[in-house]
């Protein structure tokens, strides 16, 4: 399963090269539209997601730091330990991992997560939705993998990996 960490690799670079080229090239809450529903704005988040304690002063850049290194080390071992034909989970896993570390990046070297990706859901008739907050590659990763963890363990086969004892426990 070490080969999955090849795609948390892939995400970490993808996610860590599109920020810094937007970091070098927009300029702050300045929106550069793509199209009617799509706009690349630099932003900065110092919380978590959805800007959850973003306004804390301060310590939640090293509470999320912890947090996130934590369980992308819980989540590599998981992943080390999956067996073969568990691929979507490993999928998964990895993305994770690699969403994981690229915002754990940014909090270290920056102090705050760089967010660039706006989009508006006009089917949505919430105004608090549109445009939606921004994110990123990494937070685009993490979405998709928790999804992929979701879809794996709603569909995997409902076989104990143990047989139970004799009285049923």
């Amino acid at each position: 399963m070490k080969r999955w960490l090849l795609l948390s690799l892939l995400v970490l670079l993808l996610d860590q090269a599109t920020k810094w080229l937007i970091l070098s090239t927009l300029q702050p809450f300045e929106p550069v539209i793509l199209s009617p529903n799509l706009n690349l704005t630099l932003m900065f988040n110092e919380g978590a997601a959805f800007s959850f304690l973003s306004n804390a002063g301060g310590w939640q850049r090293w509470l999320f730091t912890g947090l996130a290194l934590v369980v992308s080390v819980v989540l590599t071992v998981w992943l080390l330990r999956l067996k073969r034909g568990e691929g979507w989970l490993a999928a998964g896993l990895a993305l994770l991992i690699g969403g994981a570390l690229g915002n754990l990046i940014d909090r270290i070297l920056l102090g705050h997560v760089v967010d660039f990706i706006q989009v508006s859901l006009p089917f949505v008739p919430l105004d608090l939705f549109n445009p939606w907050p921004a994110f990123n590659i990494a937070d685009s990763a993490i979405t998709l993998g928790v999804i992929i963890l979701l879809i794996a363990t709603l569909i995997a086969d409902g076989t104990p990996s143990r047989s139970p004892s004799k009285d049923g426990i």
